[in-house]
């Protein structure tokens, strides 16, 4: 079996455990593990294929490039009629991610239509690293810093990526 890959087993074994899963979350993660977001890894838990391990590397001329993020993410029982729960596990610096790794994120919350995937929230959480907004802030400290000395908020940023996003 020189051809039989080890991605194929992985996927296979994920699919065996997603029987009970409905329809829609079994295509979401089997499109995630064979067409993977570029920048984001997102891997199904082997004891509860609702949860996912996520990984996002910080975009490329960002405060958060070279770092890689970890993050949780959850489908709820009526996903998806109500949005994923996601949060960053990996400490950032940013004013649309709180202490806890709450984001705040309008497809998170109110603007969440069933119509939306997986992969659209994190391609859209990628997409926040890239462009904070501090206009629409969790952490209002980090926001306010973002406001009136942009300059200082991104060497923060930079410095909370290395120390805790990056490898050491």
């Amino acid at each position: 079996m020189s051809g039989y890959s080890a991605e194929v087993k992985v996927a296979e074994t994920i699919a065996y455990k997603m029987v009970s899963l409905p329809r829609r979350i079994i295509k979401e993660t089997q499109r995630l593990l064979q067409e993977p977001v570029p920048g984001i890894s997102a891997v199904p838990d082997d004891s509860n294929a609702r949860y996912f391990h996520v990984i996002v590397t910080g975009p490329d001329d960002s405060p958060f490039e070279g770092g890689l993020f970890r993050l949780e993410l959850f489908l709820p029982e009526d996903y998806p009629m109500s949005a994923p729960k996601v949060r960053f596990v990996t400490k950032i610096y940013h004013p649309n991610i709180d202490r806890l790794g709450r984001i705040c994120l309008d497809i998170l919350k109110d603007k969440w239509s069933p119509a939306l995937q997986i992969r659209t929230v994190l391609l859209s959480i990628q997409a926040l690293l890239s462009a904070p907004n501090p206009d629409d802030p969790l952490a209002n400290d980090v926001a306010e810093l973002w406001k009136v000395d942009e300059a200082e908020a991104i060497r923060n940023a930079k410095e909370w990526t290395r120390r805790y996003a990056m490898d050491n």
